[in-house]
This record gives structure tokens, C-alpha cells and sequence, in this order.
């Protein structure tokens, strides 16, 4: 056996010395959390660092769809139990259905036009991607204030967050929201607030991968896929 000596104590760092180090960590890990993991994690940016980096952007738009993704799950557990009481107060006759297939979805993006420019004319774009799950993704039409442009877009079962927003940075504008929720698909008509970026922002909180096809068509510029 091999005995070791003890330290010396000289070579033991001080109480003040320990003390000094606790102060600069906590002092460092408080600055980190104002201006990186509040801006990024919940929308609030004290500081302004986040509007400049953009974390304060995504933090707003992560705190709305969680706020979404909650009310929707509590509209659907109360449509549950709803339908559960139906259910036992009148029992459905026993009818077997036959088990569809499902659908082969192709992973292909078709007919993109690239028009001068600067120049807005009417174009159809379909993107298709695979969402992982709490995986996301982020689709842009570069549009001109009063332009319009029909979309619709699906999922292949499972419900995705969305959030229906634009910006521009000529503007001075970092987030104008149109609509936001939990759904398996959306149609309508998207109208340009003002020049800019107007699109979609996705986030697949269902647990399985999902496959989302975006189709548009109308008056932009350009369509731009920002993941």
C-alpha cells in the first residue's frame, strides 16, 4: 500500500477565492438566461439582444403554439368524454368496416416558376416534407401589400402546430400573426398585410412522423423553405 500526503493547505484555493468563482458563475449563467433563454424559450427580451439575434421571434412563436397546443388539448379531452357519455347512453348496432389503405404520398416538389426580380406574377408551387417529431419547418411567400395567394395544406394524419405570420425587415417588422392552431389541414386565401415574407411555420408535436404538402397559388415573387 502507498500512503499520499495530504495536501498542502497553501495549494487549497481560498474561501474567498471560492466564493469570487460562485459569484462569476451564477453572474454568468444569469446573463446567459436573460439574453439567450428567455428571448429563445419564452418570447421575453429584457435586454433587446434577442429581437437582433431573432430568438425573440422564435421564443413568441413557441410560447403561442404551446399556449394553442394546450387549448386544443383540452377542447379535445373534453369532446371525449362528451362523445364517451353518447356512447354508453346509446350504444352504436356492431357494423365491421373495411380497413382502408393508406395513401402513398411521393416526396416531390413541382412546377416552381422564378419570375424577373422584383416582379409578382401569378405562379402554383407544392412543396411536400417530413416533419420528425418536435421537428419544424418554415414556408415563405415573398408577396407585395393587397397581393393574394390560395393555399391549402395537409397533413397525412396527425394534427401539426401552425402559425400563419409574416415580416419584413424593409418594414422594420419581426411578427404579424394571421391565425395560428392544431389542425390535420387549412385552406383559404393569404392577403399580404404589407411587402414582405407572409407564410406558415409548422412544429409536429404528435409523437410520429408526418408528412405535410403545402399547395399555393397566386401572386408572389418567390417561395422560400427556411428550416
Amino acid at each position: 500500500m502507498y500512503n499520499s500526503s495530504p495536501p498542502a493547505k497553501a495549494d487549497l484555493p481560498s474561501t474567498g477565492k471560492l466564493i469570487k468563482s460562485t459569484v462569476l458563475a451564477a453572474f454568468a449563467a444569469g446573463v446567459l438566461l436573460v439574453t439567450v433563454v428567455m428571448p429563445a424559450e419564452y418570447g421575453i427580451d429584457p435586454t433587446g439582444i434577442g429581437k437582433i439575434t431573432g430568438l425573440q421571434k422564435m421564443g413568441a412563436i413557441k410560447t403561442s403554439l404551446a399556449q394553442e397546443a394546450a387549448q386544443e388539448a383540452a377542447t379535445d379531452a373534453a369532446q371525449d368524454a362528451a362523445k364517451e357519455q353518447a356512447a354508453i347512453a346509446n350504444p352504436a348496432p356492431d357494423i365491421s368496416e373495411p380497413v382502408k389503405s393508406k395513401p402513398v404520398v411521393e416526396e416531390t416538389s413541382v412546377e416552381e416558376t422564378s419570375p424577373p426580380p422584383g416582379e409578382t406574377t401569378a405562379q402554383t408551387d407544392e412543396k411536400i416534407f417530413t416533419l420528425a417529431p418536435d421537428a419544424w419547418t418554415e414556408i415563405k411567400l415573398k408577396m407585395n401589400k393587397g397581393a393574394k395567394a390560395d393555399f391549402v395544406w395537409f397533413t397525412d394524419g396527425g394534427r401539426a402546430n401552425f402559425d400563419t405570420h409574416a415580416d419584413s425587415k424593409p418594414l422594420d417588422i419581426d411578427y404579424h400573426s394571421y391565425a395560428k392552431g392544431s389542425k390535420t389541414r387549412d385552406e383559404g386565401i393569404l392577403e399580404a398585410a404589407f411587402d414582405g415574407s407572409h407564410g406558415w411555420f409548422w412544429r409536429n408535436r404528435s409523437g410520429k412522423t408526418m408528412i405535410v404538402t403545402l399547395q399555393t397559388s397566386g401572386e408572389y415573387s418567390g417561395i422560400v423553405v427556411m428550416d
